[in-house]
């Protein structure tokens, strides 16, 4: 195996001062174990970082984090080490069991990090990095060296999905803000990014086969102004819309990859479909031309069950294939009316040849029908738990957030199941009741009811338990015109989501909202926009 050694040549030869600086222990998600033996290693421009091929992602990223650079002269080296002995980081591939666990050993003459996989490298590092000054997050620190106390870290994931999920179809954000959002679930160790990409209100893929997706479906009108409760309702006039290309997509699939993040796209089916409806009127049961929605709300209109709608669906399908290398294609399932399906003499004739009771066994036998396919394709698929209707598509994931009914039925079912209850984890719900917070969807999810949140029901047996494989929050977009608006209900709420899926001695909410608030300063240096509502008198 192949090993590279980084020099740490330019930390900080722009200072002339000689600071010290020692950095509280307060690492966020809370590791399994952490114990200080005593002593201090010392980070310093003679620090050299070895790795094997294996890691390279997780030692690229502290280097780019501690602005080191790669060189390979010998000589060069040599006198460096001439006129300063320096110390190591070293990345060392061993047997640990959980491939996303790792230890850390922070020696006075050398770190270092145990893993059986990248992942568990790259997660060591994101710990590590919580030991360096906030300053390192923008490049600003001032100081010559840096203390890091000596300790030995041991950490693993409690659950293997802890996902984050971001609605871009009701508003739409830069390909640098996706990457912003990335690199900051990755910071906290979750590994999912769930990206909902069509919607009634938008189409934001671009498919090369169906062009007027993009054209017709990707812009609306009109967006309604002010709260969807409003009366009279009011609309802004404005056509809004875009899309990501399929060029902009691979580059943010790259960037993830980077950061150990998975990406799963979501294709709404069967309902939620109007703006593909709008794009291609032959997808409808009607057949008739209607607009892209410019209101929020649950729509009537959805996918018909004719076999040009299932050929479209697999085009469809094809191209996300070949742009998301992830395992999952979420495909939605969600609030769709049967109106039209009852109404519809091809829906009805299909239930009818398949031996079907009704439109809720229809909606199973679309689902199935979908799941096939992209079964065929290599891949799984992951649905909202209304695809238990009528009956569980064979091999489907559920993810549950009608609360956490749907999620233990698929648990006694034997079915792997995602927890997103919305009373617990829908972040566009206020997260306090004092005045002048932005306008929010409705709903009260405080911090607190985040951090007390346990994925695994009370109701499922030890055998049951073991298909709950994680959660994640939710962010449904129809009041966050903004990307600092996205970032404002997000955080500080996604820190203690982390905890709650990583760690597996979780402490109390007091300790927590501590370690939180020094949390604060890493934010502003990120440049991150985030909420101060952390008090307890604020959620009562």
């Amino acid at each position: 195996m192949t090993h590279k050694r980084i020099i740490v040549f330019s930390l900080f030869l722009f200072i002339n001062s000689c600071n010290f600086f020692a950095f509280s222990n307060e690492i966020i998600p809370n590791p399994d174990s952490q114990v200080l033996t005593g002593g201090d290693f010392i980070l310093s421009n003679n620090t050299t970082i070895n790795y094997p091929d294996d890691f390279k992602i997780s030692a690229d990223f502290l280097k780019d984090f501690i602005k080191i650079g790669e060189n390979d002269n010998n000589s060069f080296t040599k006198l460096f080490k001439f006129f300063s002995a320096g110390n190591e980081i070293n990345f060392i591939k061993n047997n640990i069991e959980n491939d996303e666990g790792y230890k850390i050993e922070i020696l006075a003459d050398e770190i270092n990090i145990y893993s059986s996989s990248n992942k568990g490298a790259f997660y060591a590092v994101q710990s590590l990095r919580q030991l360096l000054p906030v300053e390192f997050e923008n490049n600003k620190t001032s100081l010559d060296e840096i203390k890091i106390p000596c300790q030995i870290i041991k950490d693993s994931p409690k659950f293997k999905y802890r996902g984050m999920h971001l609605d871009v179809s009701r508003h739409m954000y830069s390909v640098d803000f996706i990457k912003k959002y990335i690199d900051a679930l990755a910071m906290l160790k979750f590994n999912t990014f769930h990206w909902h990409l069509t919607e009634d209100q938008g189409w934001r893929i671009e498919i090369k086969k169906y062009p007027k997706l993009n054209s017709i479906g990707s812009y609306r009108d009109s967006t309604l102004a002010g709260h969807y409760t409003d009366k009279p309702i009011k609309y802004d006039k404005t056509r809004y819309g875009g899309y990501y290309t399929q060029k902009e997509i691979k580059e943010i699939v790259a960037f993830a990859n980077s950061r150990e993040v998975l990406i799963i796209p979501e294709i709404e089916m069967p309902g939620h479909a109007q703006a593909a409806i709008a794009s291609y009127p032959y997808l409808s049961c009607r057949q008739e031309q209607i607009g892209v929605a410019t209101s929020w709300g649950v729509f009537e209109d959805i996918f018909c069950t004719r076999e040009t709608t299932f050929s479209f669906l697999e085009d469809v399908i094809d191209e996300v294939i070949s742009l998301f290398p992830g395992e999952y294609i979420h495909i939605g399932g969600d609030e769709a009316p049967k109106k039209r399906w009852e109404e519809c003499s091809q829906c009805q004739g299909l239930i009818k040849k398949e031996g079907l009771k009704d439109v809720h066994e229809l909606q199973s036998y679309f689902i199935t029908r979908m799941e096939k396919y992209i079964n065929s394709k290599g891949k799984k698929i992951i649905g909202w738990d209304e695809i238990l209707d009528g009956g569980l598509a064979p091999n489907a994931t559920v993810m549950s957030w009608r609360g956490e009914s749907g999620g233990i039925k698929a648990a006694q079912m034997g079915h792997e199941v995602i927890m997103a209850p919305n009373a617990n984890l829908y972040f566009d719900h206020y997260q306090t009741k004092k005045e002048g917070e932005p306008v929010a969807i409705g709903g009260f999810t405080p911090i607190e009811e985040v951090y007390n949140y346990n994925p695994i029901p009370e109701e499922l047996n030890e055998n049951e338990k073991k298909y709950i494989i994680g959660a994640q929050a939710n962010v449904w977009t129809e009041y966050m015109k903004t990307s600092e608006h996205v970032e404002y209900m997000v955080f500080p709420r996604i820190l203690a989501l982390s905890e709650v899926l990583w760690s597996s001695n979780r402490t109390n909410f007091t300790e927590f909202k501590l370690r939180a608030e020094n949390y604060f300063k890493r934010l502003d240096e990120l440049d991150i926009n985030y909420s101060k509502h952390l008090e307890k008198e604020e959620i009562k």
